[in-house]
């Protein structure tokens, strides 16, 4: 068996929404010290529907931590803020067939990403900041 799954070949190889968002609704960084991934993640959000218009990512990191971090902006860009709240470590794995157990970490970073950037856009509308950043 191969150590990686195919999408996950595939969402490092070539890794959607890469880049930054200048005028930015939330950004949100994480990282690991232990393994040296740092993820920063932007969100553009439709203030009358909720809705994530755009979103891209930065990812310094292994091929896992750039492939989560390319799954993860997929599974939210046009969601409510609501439907992207519930983004877990697990969805992201599961959409991209699967980590090898030691690499479970970086999807764990991927989601916390997420999440830090939507903390961020609820601080900036001057909304108590999400507790769900670990």
């Amino acid at each position: 068996m191969a150590l990686y799954s195919d999408k996950v070949m595939d969402h490092f190889q070539h890794p959607r929404n890469v880049g930054k968002l200048p005028d930015a609704d939330g950004v949100g960084e994480v990282g690991n010290a232990k393994c040296g991934d740092i993820m920063r993640m932007y969100i553009q959000v439709d203030p009358e529907t909720q809705v994530i218009t755009d979103v891209k990512f930065n990812t310094f990191g292994c091929g896992s931590a750039i492939a989560t971090s390319s799954m993860a902006t997929e599974m939210v860009k046009g969601k409510t803020i609501e439907e992207a709240l519930k983004l877990t470590n697990k969805a992201v794995m599961e959409a991209l067939d699967g980590l090898p157990p030691v690499k479970v970490h970086c999807s764990v970073l991927a989601e916390q990403a997420i999440k830090a950037a939507l903390s961020d856009y609820y601080t900036r509308i001057g909304v108590d900041p999400l507790p769900i950043v670990g």
